[in-house]
């Protein structure tokens, strides 16, 4: 694989972040959170942004954090809603194959017990199977690789990437 940016979507809960660390040190590169990276720029949690600001301006302030992001050489984790911005998922995908880490919705109940206080970015009278089917087109849509993650370990997962980018 060349020096490119490798980018993961999913829904909160899928995995993003804990394998995006994982699979960083696999293939030498860096790695960014972009929540991370909204919380440091705004100086705030996403969920006391959701909760003064509302949904749509933490949609935004995650559009310029992408957008201004150097997304070179490094495996990125989106938030959950990257997928919402237009222009920066097409940045995004400029810098490298994005890979959807596809959990079924049985399986995020399982892992997400704090909906409500997680600091997704979501209408407030959404619920979180209206979400996931909302956000399961997008993120179908711009991935160039999907993987799914609800039947395999973290060591599985990352190996179906790097086989799928061996072939992409």
């Amino acid at each position: 694989m060349s020096r490119e940016s490798l980018i993961l979507i999913g829904m909160p809960g899928a995995g993003k972040s804990t394998l995006g660390i994982l699979l960083a040190k696999e293939l030498g590169l860096d790695f960014l959170d972009t929540d991370v990276a909204i919380q440091v720029k705004e100086g705030d949690t996403l969920q006391h942004i959701l909760e003064t600001r509302g949904y749509l301006e933490l949609r935004a302030v995650e559009e310029a954090v992408l957008l201004e992001t150097d997304c070179h050489q490094k495996v990125i984790a989106t938030g959950g809603s990257a997928v919402y911005s237009q222009k920066g998922m097409e940045y995004l995908k400029s810098c490298g194959p994005v890979v959807y880490l596809e959990v079924p919705l049985d399986e995020l109940r399982r892992r997400i017990h704090n909906y409500e206080t997680r600091g997704i970015a979501r209408r407030p009278d959404q619920s979180f199977a209206e979400l996931f089917e909302e956000r399961a087109a997008l993120y179908r849509q711009y991935a160039d690789i999907t993987v799914r993650c609800d039947d395999h370990g973290p060591g599985e997962v990352i190996e179906q990437v790097m086989q799928a980018l061996k072939y992409s």
